[in-house]
């Protein structure tokens, strides 16, 4: 449902990568390229090629235009490199580079590299996995990421990664959202943030919300992002307190999450304060803006 065009991607990717490397770092990648995808090609070569890849390319960001980044939407849904560097942009072209027509032998060469991965290899295999072939064998994986402690290789699983999105169980989806509001990471760059929302994920956000009111620490924004389209009495006693709160940002996200609700005693609280409905209206205020808003506090 969700592969994308191997083909395309390798050469968007190489397109992205030249202006940020050096010629004899295509030179060295496009010779392991060619060897990764014959059929003398030792699983040794992989290793030994992911592992010195930063070496022969270097490790400066990538400078995608807006068009470059709506082209990378549009070869697979989701798929947003404008963080990646080119160290690891060269690590995921090893890996398209593979032969994939079997499947079980093409999983146990990506889960082998997982099992060795530094933190820098670790990225680049997390970002991957939405342009893997058979993506569907990865789920495992991308929720045992969603576990790790290091903040580079969880932001690679999550945050503008559409792979968790797309592939991962309500549960393990739930975990996710959770932990990367509980690390204190931007949830607006969770793709599929407001697709995957559903009432039990919102019923353990307003929990953790209580829990962290209780100890006397405020709660970001943003949480009550994928609560909104499930309020009910319960919840509603949470968007009345952000209105009593002092800071107006909690006030519009009281208000944006009523928006999305159907619940009439939430439309009929948003009545209640028509400055804020006014410029919900007019888009003069939305998620993007309380997200920058609560980046700005940290």
């Amino acid at each position: 449902m969700y592969q994308a065009d191997i083909n395309a991607i390798i050469e968007f990717l190489k397109k992205q990568l030249q202006p940020t490397t050096t010629t004899q770092g295509m030179d060295w990648l496009d010779k392991k390229l060619e060897l990764l995808n014959s059929s003398g090609a030792r699983d040794k070569d992989l290793y030994l090629a992911f592992s010195a890849t930063p070496r022969f390319v270097g490790k400066n960001k990538l400078q995608l235009s807006k068009a470059d980044v709506q082209q990378a939407n549009d070869l697979r849904t989701g798929f947003n490199p404008s963080s990646w560097t080119s160290d690891q942009t060269a690590r995921t072209l090893l890996l398209l580079s593979l032969p994939h027509s079997d499947a079980e032998a093409f999983q146990q060469k990506i889960e082998k590299l997982f099992d060795t991965a530094d933190m820098g290899e670790q990225v680049a295999l997390y970002g991957s996995l939405p342009l893997l072939p058979h993506p569907e064998l990865f789920k495992p994986r991308a929720s045992e990421g969603v576990r790790t402690n290091i903040g580079s290789v969880f932001e690679a699983v999550v945050l503008d990664n559409p792979f968790s999105a797309d592939y991962m169980e309500e549960d393990a989806w739930n975990q996710l959202v959770l932990k990367t509001i509980f690390v204190g990471k931007p949830i607006n760059q969770i793709y599929g943030i407001d697709r995957r929302s559903n009432s039990k994920l919102a019923h353990m956000l307003s929990d953790y919300a209580h829990e962290r009111w209780a100890a006397g620490r405020s709660v970001t924004p943003e949480l009550w992002r994928p609560v909104g389209p499930f309020i009910d009495a319960t919840i509603l006693k949470d968007i009345k307190k952000l209105f009593s709160l002092p800071e107006e940002v909690q006030h519009e996200a009281a208000a944006l999450a009523c928006v999305q609700s159907n619940f009439a005693p939430a439309i009929a609280l948003l009545n209640e304060h028509p400055d804020l409905k006014t410029r919900i209206e007019a888009d003069e205020l939305n998620w993007q803006q309380i997200s920058d808003k609560a980046l700005a506090l940290n």
